[in-house]
């Protein structure tokens, strides 16, 4: 699928199927995910991937009980060293680097997944403490999102997006 075509595609899936995905598709998602550009190259993230039922009912409740987290397959934790950029760009490093890092690894993933006839939703409202005990988190990680992942049981809605007038100014 042409890039343009995914971007434009690319829609938020609340609801999954329970099949599997396959694992050199997963692969493939989360090798996107790697190669997604980083602030000098630091590449801060470390992702977990999710399959435990039992652990993925943690992470829904983590997540306000949000039923995608704990309906999806797979759910990708997306987490990050913020120390890994600070090494490099000192605070900025430490305190935006490493999620503008982790945000463009997370956006690979969900224009990847489009591609494979996949669905996904990015999840960024969690209780960061509960994550980290679901998953045993070092404490050198932190969780920036999760992305779960699935074969769509929806049809998503258009979205309505702003007038392109609106939010692109020439100057």
């Amino acid at each position: 699928m042409d890039v343009v075509q995914a971007i434009k595609k690319r829609r938020s899936i609340r609801r999954f199927k329970s099949d599997p995905i396959p694992e050199d598709v997963l692969k493939e998602l989360l090798d996107c995910a790697r190669v997604a550009p980083s602030a000098g190259n630091r590449q801060p993230w470390v992702f977990y991937v999710v399959k435990d039922p039992e652990i993925r009912q943690k992470l829904k409740e983590a997540s306000g009980n949000q039923v995608q987290v704990g309906q999806a397959p797979v759910v990708i934790v997306v987490c990050a060293d913020p120390e890994i950029s600070a090494e490099r760009y000192d605070d900025r490093g430490r305190t935006l680097y490493f999620i503008q890092d982790t945000a463009a690894a997370v956006q690979n993933i969900l224009l990847a997944a489009v591609s494979f006839g996949l669905g996904t939703c990015w999840i960024g409202a969690f209780r960061e403490s509960l994550v980290r005990q679901a998953l045993e988190l070092p404490p050198n990680l932190r969780p920036v999102a999760m992305v779960t992942v699935g074969y769509p049981d929806q049809e998503p809605k258009p979205r309505n997006l702003r007038p392109f007038e609106d939010i692109v100014k020439e100057i």
